[in-house]
């Protein structure tokens, strides 16, 4: 099983709403490592390292995010993993 790494940008209403703890929740259910972090400019960094499967579950979920956030986009790369990440957490 071939690990992949998706780098994901988030914009909208995505800071102060639980957002990253809540990435970080559904990644781990997922098995997936990284983290997510807020960025200055109001958006969210998500990297994500795991089964194609898992990442593409996971930016499925990241388009939704948690209740009270209201994504607008999701700019998502993907590359090689490079398993730097032991488990998932928000930064």
């Amino acid at each position: 099983m071939s690990h992949q790494r998706l780098t994901m940008l988030i914009s909208g209403k995505v800071q102060g709403v639980y957002y990253r703890a809540s990435t970080a929740e559904k990644a781990t259910e997922l098995g997936v490592t990284g983290y997510a972090k807020n960025l200055p400019d109001g958006r969210v960094e998500v990297v994500a390292e795991g089964p194609q499967a898992a990442l593409a579950s996971l930016k499925q979920w990241c388009n939704e995010g948690p209740p009270a956030a209201d994504v607008d986009r999701v700019e998502a790369t993907e590359s090689t993993a490079t398993g730097e990440f032991t488990r998932f957490e928000p930064r």
